[in-house]
């Protein structure tokens, strides 16, 4: 018999939180922002940073733009995920040419999203740099992948599941770790 453990490990105002550090970490590394862009891999990284660039054009009062970005045909895993992978779709309205690129994802594990989401824009474009912002940073790497930006680093077990859920998706904002036990 499975037992699950479910854990919180950020409530909607640590969210917040995290989304204000964030986007001030970026503002601080990148001072002249008319060369950044922002792209987010489905689904939640882009609903993340669309909450990034809010936050960044209240402040700084810029105009950041948002794109979206999937990842499932780039992931070396695709023939274990499904027969037939469904796709959703990629929305990047602007050229990344020597664009300072800051890409968005919900939780870093083995960096293997990461990758996938690098090659992909890599098929777009050539831009000036690549940089990774993430709510959880739960470790576990299997590539030589790290975040510029982290929301949260947490600690964790290589099976736990870790769900973020967010309002635009998922009618609230928290995240829960999940240990099962598999006694």
């Amino acid at each position: 018999m499975k037992k699950v453990n479910s854990r919180t490990i950020l409530t909607a105002k640590e969210i917040d939180s995290a989304i204000k550090h964030l986007s001030d970490e970026i503002v601080q590394v990148n001072q002249d922002l008319k060369d950044v862009v922002i792209i987010g891999i489905v689904t939640r990284g882009v609903c993340l940073g669309e909450r990034l660039i809010k936050e960044i054009n209240k402040v700084k009062g810029t105009s950041l733009q948002i794109g979206s970005l999937d990842i499932t045909f780039y992931r070396d895993d695709i023939h274990s995920i499904a027969t037939q992978p469904i796709a959703k779709e990629t929305q990047i309205p602007f050229d990344l040419t020597d664009k300072i690129v800051i890409l968005v994802d919900d939780v870093l594990y083995t960096g293997r999203s990461a990758r996938a989401a690098m090659a992909a824009i890599m098929d777009f474009a050539r831009p000036k740099c690549i940089q990774l912002a993430v709510l959880i940073d739960r470790g576990h790497r299997e590539l030589p992948i790290q975040a510029d930006y982290v929301g949260k680093k947490i600690e964790s077990e290589y099976s736990d599941q870790v769900q973020v859920k967010l309002k635009e998706t998922d009618k609230n904002d928290k995240v829960v770790i999940l240990n099962i036990d598999k006694k």
